[in-house]
């Protein structure tokens, strides 16, 4: 996910390394810290293939500072990513959350929310973090507290991403006449 951050960062505008590691940090928190040694060879990477571009500017101090920007076949690879994620994007949380990040970038509503009904469509599949015979454990049938608070709070989770899906994709598609079942009237899908 991190050159989706760097493409996803520098399409608001060019900026130094360091700014770009910070604003890379607070939208991964201490969950996933990035370092020196991944963010500037991911960089490298980015600017070999031509999707980066990498100027000196003059520093305030006696080191020149490296100013990156987005070219025009990162923009329109940073936007092949938002509009065609891999499946581990949508399934993986964390993922799916820097993905989140940038899909406003993504010109187009109606791709806005084939990405958003794919992420739906994982979240109403019936799983869980706990098997027995084949078939998710629920909370109510497990003794272990921990295990339980967990699947509670997994399934309150869902839940309230469904919903904000659900009405999300609803948004991007606008009004329709007939649009089905209201918000959060589907079964209870994926979550403990």
């Amino acid at each position: 996910m991190l050159p989706l951050s760097i493409l996803g960062f520098l399409s608001e505008g060019p900026m130094h390394g360091y700014e770009l590691k910070s604003r890379i940090g607070d939208l991964s928190g201490h969950i996933r810290v990035v370092s020196d040694g991944a963010l500037y060879p991911a960089i490298a990477r980015l600017v070999a293939a031509g999707l980066v571009e990498r100027r000196e500017e003059e520093g305030t101090g006696a080191a020149p500072r490296q100013v990156l920007s987005l070219t025009e076949a990162g923009l329109d690879e940073l936007l092949r990513r938002l509009r065609e994620p891999k499946d581990a994007e949508i399934t993986d949380q964390a993922r799916f959350f820097t993905l989140l990040a940038f899909l406003s970038r993504l010109p187009d509503p109606a791709g806005q929310a084939r990405v958003l009904r794919r992420r739906l469509g994982f979240l109403d599949r019936p799983a869980g973090f706990f098997y027995e015979g084949g078939k998710p454990v629920r909370a109510a049938e497990t003794v272990d507290p921990f295990r339980r608070g967990m699947l509670l709070v997994a399934r309150a989770t869902s839940a309230a991403e469904r919903d904000w899906l659900k009405q999300a994709i609803a948004d991007l598609e606008g009004p329709t006449e007939d649009r089905g079942a209201p918000a959060g009237a589907q079964g209870a899908g994926r979550g403990p």
